[in-house]
């Protein structure tokens, strides 16, 4: 076995739904970062062993193989293979976790791996009727997020909204809208703090006509108070808004994997653990805690020993139910740089941000140990150790 390491990281700023990045196309946005990445290292893109890329929706544009059509669209050779993975809002990440394992296992020797989506784009699609000439009304269904086309032979509890699992979560682990409000306003002010101070500056490649200064999704002005003002979005009772929940996004991530001595440069980090874990459907948001332990524990680390970690917020009750439940980790250690509720989740792409992000942090630390983890709709967590 061999060991695996991240050699560099980019991705684009993340775009506001129906804003700076909704014109382009998903694989146009895969090509930007996949051709970026290889002119950052100087790397001769027929070494790539193989491409693989995240995407969750795969609706539209995207249909027929992302990562593949992205990579040729970049300039790559047709040599170079390329597959597109669907672990819903875990997509990247997972792409990233099989990338690394066919490194260590001298499948590979250099990965491209990362993610895509335009929630914009996300076509409105109609289910094709049973027999022609259907009486009744069609339901036309949005691709952009959310259960469509139902099994009915799911239990209903499991196929709720994810924001009806926020609200569950929210009560079950006595979170209050006060809380999670204070929450989303700290990932706001630590983003855009982040942002200005240049801790983005060396992992951003802008998209040529779609220039954009940061991610659309900060706001400067969130407080506590202006985000109180918002009424609850899944429950009339609820506690769970707009404001405290991860917006819907466009953008892309790529994360380039190799081997000990693959490259030349120096790698970022090292990946020194994994970790998936499965739980029920409506309280999919706590199932990065036990992906996060495994992965700690494969690693041989603990959490007393972990410096920062990158969690992605699909909704502030979400992550910080994930805190109570990892009674070991420092608050201050999390999301230091903001996160999803601030900066966007564009679902095919997040799990490369956080871990890309997570790897050029230890480097401009000099060291230490990370943790990336995300949660995944209908019940999933994924988790990545990071050392350098």
């Amino acid at each position: 076995m061999t060991a695996s390491y991240i050699y560099d990281a980019v991705r684009t700023p993340f775009g506001r739904y129906g804003k700076g990045l909704a014109d382009v196309r998903p694989d146009d946005l895969s090509a930007v970062v996949m051709r970026s990445i290889v002119e950052r290292t100087g790397l001769d893109p027929a070494r790539i062993d193989d491409v693989l890329w995240g995407d969750a929706n795969q609706a539209g544009e995207d249909n027929r193989n992302v990562g593949r059509f992205g990579a040729l669209l970049a300039g790559f050779p047709s040599t170079v293979p390329g597959t597109t993975i669907n672990r819903l809002c875990g997509s990247s990440m997972d792409a990233v976790i099989q990338g690394s394992r066919a490194i260590e296992t001298g499948d590979a020797d250099i990965i491209l791996t990362g993610g895509v989506e335009s929630m914009s784009r996300a076509p409105y699609v109609l289910e094709k009727a049973a027999k022609p000439f259907p009486a009744g009304n069609q339901t036309i269904w949005n691709t952009s997020i959310g259960w469509r086309m139902v099994n009915p032979k799911l239990r209903k509890d499991w196929t709720i909204s994810n924001g009806e699992s926020a609200e569950k979560l929210a009560s079950v682990y006595g979170i209050t809208r006060e809380a999670q409000d204070a929450f989303a306003a700290a990932s706001h002010r630590r983003a855009a703090e982040a942002w200005a101070a240049g801790v983005y500056d060396g992992e951003i490649v802008q998209v040529e006509g779609h220039e954009l200064a940061r991610d659309e999704g900060i706001r400067d002005d969130s407080t506590v108070e202006t985000l109180a003002g918002l009424k609850p979005a899944f429950a009339a009772d609820g506690t769970v808004t707009a404001g405290n929940s991860s917006p819907i996004n466009d953008g892309t991530s790529a994360v380039l994997l190799g081997a000990e001595g693959a490259m030349d440069a120096e790698p970022l980090a090292r990946i020194t653990g994994r970790g998936v874990f499965g739980n029920d459907p409506d309280v999919f948001g706590v199932a990065p805690v036990e992906a996060a332990n495994r992965a700690l524990a494969r690693a041989g680390r603990t959490w007393a020993q972990v410096d920062f970690v990158e969690l992605n917020e699909a909704f502030a009750s979400q992550s910080l139910a994930c805190l109570q439940l990892w009674t070991e980790l420092d608050p201050d250690k999390l999301n230091i740089h903001g996160g999803a509720i601030a900066m966007g989740h564009p679902l095919g792409a997040s799990g490369g941000r956080i871990i890309g992000h997570a790897a050029h942090e230890l480097k401009r630390r000099g060291g230490g140990v990370a943790v990336a983890a995300i949660c995944i709709g209908v019940g999933q967590g994924l988790a990545v150790v990071l050392e350098r």
